[in-house]
């Protein structure tokens, strides 16, 4: 699970979601922009969707942090373990 913001709204789930060195915001699956960070992420949503009353600031958001890297890095190399011995 990648690193993200979610605020949920009368019109569905935003997320801000970090993917890469880019953040994406996204409404339920479908994909609105792609943002250099994740205040301007929230400033698009903000302003593409102000019925929504989205959270003013993102310390207002819930934030789902993703996984520890030694876990990330685990599961890029799940499929070697069983190739040892």
């Amino acid at each position: 699970m990648p690193a993200q913001y979610v605020a949920p709204s009368k019109f569905g789930l935003f997320r801000i979601v970090r993917h890469g060195g880019r953040w994406r915001s996204l409404l339920e699956g479908c994909e609105l922009a792609r943002h250099d960070d994740a205040a301007a992420a929230l400033a698009y949503l903000q302003a593409s969707c102000p019925r929504a009353r989205l959270p003013a600031a993102l310390d207002e958001w819930r934030y789902l942090a993703g996984p520890p890297a030694r876990l990330e890095h685990a599961s890029i190399n799940d499929e070697g373990w069983l190739q040892t011995g």
